[in-house]
């Protein structure tokens, strides 16, 4: 055979590579070759992934400032009885839920989404309560605000703690306590309840205290 060939004097022979070199390569064909790693200069350290940092992080702020826990509203009044509070509060217009309470009936709002709508919800109810003083616990972001309103209007600021210390367990259950509502016995809701079923409620009711 002349030089050059697999067979001729350019192959050196098997016994001076070391190890046996297969006739049949055919088995090598599906492998993929090995990626060729990037040469790196000389004294540089590999920092790894690189990381993009947002320029704006205001939603980060946003996402830390809200609330864990759900916000509770309570209206603290004196009336004695659920349903007549339920029916006051059909008629000034504000979704509550009535629980009666031996300190007097407790208005649990529907809608707590700000603080603002809170306020006006305590104020339609003591405005329709007209004389009788009622109480605004608002609790959201881990605080409780109180507050006094009369006739429609916020009278002061009161510290949530001397408000609550005398108050009855009911009330602590259902503003922090995490108690649904629907739990306590002897609810009434203003919602969906008509203007004559509202005025027939407090009817009633006047004709109860006067006998």
């Amino acid at each position: 055979m002349t030089a050059g060939t697999p067979d001729g004097p350019g192959r050196p022979e098997d016994d001076d590579l070391g190890f046996e070199i297969p006739d049949d390569l055919s088995g090598l064909d599906g492998l993929d070759p090995a990626p060729a790693e990037q040469a790196r200069p000389a004294g540089q350290v590999d920092e790894g992934p690189s990381v993009e940092v947002p320029d704006d992080l205001a939603g980060l702020e946003a996402a830390a400032a809200e609330p864990d826990e759900p916000v509770v509203a309570i209206v603290v009044t004196q009336v004695a009885g659920a349903k007549p509070l339920a029916a006051a509060c059909s008629l000034a217009g504000v979704d509550v839920d009535a629980v009666p309470s031996p300190v007097g009936a407790l208005a649990v709002l529907r809608h707590t989404a700000d603080a603002a709508g809170t306020a006006e919800a305590a104020a339609a109810i003591s405005r329709m309560l007209r004389t009788s003083p009622v109480i605004l616990l608002d609790r959201r972001a881990g605080r409780i605000a109180a507050s006094r309103w009369s006739a429609g209007e916020k009278e002061d600021d009161l510290a949530a703690g001397l408000v609550l210390s005398g108050a009855p367990d009911l009330l602590d259950d259902l503003l922090v306590g995490g108690k649904p509502v629907g739990e306590v016995a002897g609810v009434e809701t203003s919602v969906g309840m008509s203007r004559w079923a509202a005025m027939r409620a407090l009817s009633a009711g006047g004709r109860r205290r006067r006998d």
